[in-house]
């Protein structure tokens, strides 16, 4: 290949496929170098350097500088140290050294295999090209022409040329498309693979149907309608949740169109999903009666903390609210981010004593109550024994039965219950006293310092050796505890390396 040959095929290559000219003369020097190896032996380590102005190159044979005393020493590929410093005195070991060396002719063979290197860098190119182009565009909506069937998957054409990957799996169950059939997806992956597409589709995204009501409907296309939240059981029925920053405009109105074209839309494009718009609305309480539709709710207990509800139906609306294998609720707790735990009035009633009861036994056992002062503390919301030690007077106070003398007496024995409960919790932990520098690590409580002692992690240094993984195994401690505590020990190691 001589220098006006090498210019002529970056030119042209690099117009055909859209690669830059670097990305063409790296290839041609690969290429160079391993026809060079094919016809010189294959034993070389050679480097080609392509003059980028000229087309001229260079071939060079490179030696890896090893120790004098290494072990399997290669006099093919490798140059003790003593041997490189008298061609260059600067060296050292893992540098390489360079000689050149003349360009030797190439037969066929060698040709044909510096040919079929460029088209494989070219084609890497191309690959890592498109995965470049795409990748920004991962969470959003294609739309391309179904060329082929491979084993059970679809091929899709998604413009210029460029293939795309639509998996048997994540296709819509029971949905009937042909080659050449329109095909709306959504970008779920876009990686560099050694064969076939880059590109991944799925068509079971919830976002695939905010995607396509985004396209249908003009207002959340502007912004002034959102569709807060999607839930889908793909190709049966899906819930959105809707807002709108524009009082005079009805955001469920606007997603379903005149006579129901928009949303009929949607469905259409989706094997006929059947789609429940519903209201979004910033209480979680009213999110989830929306949501529920069409059951009609009669009450709702919130445990924040577990992130669940209880919700209450009439008996004859129990099986509305469940649907046909728990579709509804199902679809409802995935809109809403909360679980949802659906009851008849009677079973709601039931639970709700049974955890009074439970709340006024313990009040009763750790305070030493009437049955009358308990139910008055469970009626006010008192649930544990922390909030009546360190509740503010005034609102025992605000309590109607209650005087000083008696809230004063119930402050008293809250505060004992505790401080008796924390000291059985230091002896049920043993008699190994932690280490006052563990007590000084940021985020430890005395509790868990003795937890950490009982356990044969008595001093900082102790703790900072640990691993997340032998800390989540003590009761109490998740990973991200687990991580802060190491982390906050590790600490005062690198301050103590600074200081000296």
């Amino acid at each position: 290949m001589d220098t006006k040959e090498i210019l002529q095929v970056v030119d042209v290559v690099s117009n055909e496929k859209g690669v830059s000219k670097e990305v063409i003369f790296e290839a041609i020097e690969a290429a160079l170098a391993a026809a060079t190896r094919k016809v010189a032996g294959e034993h070389l380590d050679v480097r080609v350097a392509i003059d980028r102005h000229s087309g001229n190159y260079e071939v060079f044979r490179r030696w890896t500088v090893v120790a004098d005393d290494a072990d399997d020493f290669d006099p093919q590929r490798q140059i003790t140290l003593s041997r490189a410093q008298r061609e260059r005195p600067d060296a050292a070991i893992g540098d390489v050294v360079e000689q050149p060396m003349g360009a030797v002719p190439f037969g066929r063979i060698a040709s044909q295999m510096a040919k079929q290197v460029i088209v494989q860098k070219v084609r890497d190119a191309e690959r890592e090209k498109i995965v470049e182009m795409f990748r920004p565009r991962i969470g959003h909506m294609l739309i391309g022409q179904v060329k082929r069937l491979d084993r059970g998957n679809l091929i899709v054409d998604v413009g210029g040329n460029v293939d795309a990957l639509l998996p048997r799996e994540e296709m819509i169950p029971r949905e009937n498309i042909r080659v050449g059939d329109r095909v709306c997806a959504l970008l779920a992956d876009a990686r560099i693979e050694q064969r076939g597409p880059q590109l991944f589709l799925t068509r079971r995204a919830p976002k695939l149907m905010m995607e396509l009501f985004r396209r249908e409907v003009p207002e959340v296309a502007d912004g002034i309608v959102e569709v807060v939240a999607c839930a889908r059981d793909p190709g049966v029925r899906a819930k959105i949740a809707v807002r709108s920053y524009d009082p005079r405009i009805d955001p469920i109105g606007a997603c379903v169109g005149m006579h129901g074209t928009r949303v009929q839309a949607v469905s259409n494009e989706l094997a006929g999903e059947r789609v429940d718009i519903v209201l979004y609305d910033a209480n979680p309480a009213q999110f989830v009666l929306n949501a529920l539709s069409p059951a009609k709710v009669v009450s709702i207990t919130m445990d924040e903390e577990a992130h669940t509800m209880d919700v209450a139906v009439a008996e004859d609306q129990l099986s509305i609210a469940i649907g046909r294998g728990g579709q509804n609720v199902r679809l409802a707790s995935e809109l809403t981010g909360w679980e949802l735990n659906l009851m008849t009035e009677a079973q709601a009633a039931e639970k709700q004593e049974a955890e009074l009861g439970t709340l006024r036994s313990m009040f009763m056992e750790k305070l030493d109550l009437d049955q009358s002062v308990a139910d008055i503390l469970v009626q006010e919301g008192f649930t544990s024994v922390e909030e009546i030690a360190f509740v503010p007077v005034s609102e025992l106070l605000a309590i109607e039965e209650f005087d000083e003398d008696l809230v004063q007496e119930l402050r008293d024995r809250a505060q004992n219950a505790l401080l008796a409960q924390e000291i059985s919790r230091e002896e049920a932990l043993g008699d190994v006293e932690p280490a006052a520098d563990l007590l000084e690590v940021e985020g430890m409580s005395r509790r868990l310092a003795y937890q950490l002692a009982a356990h044969g992690i008595v001093t900082r240094d102790d703790l900072a050796e640990q691993a997340v993984a032998d800390l989540v195994e003590i009761d109490g401690i998740d990973e991200a505890l687990a991580g802060r505590l190491i982390m906050a020990a590790r600490a005062a190691w690198f301050t103590d390396d600074a200081q000296a």
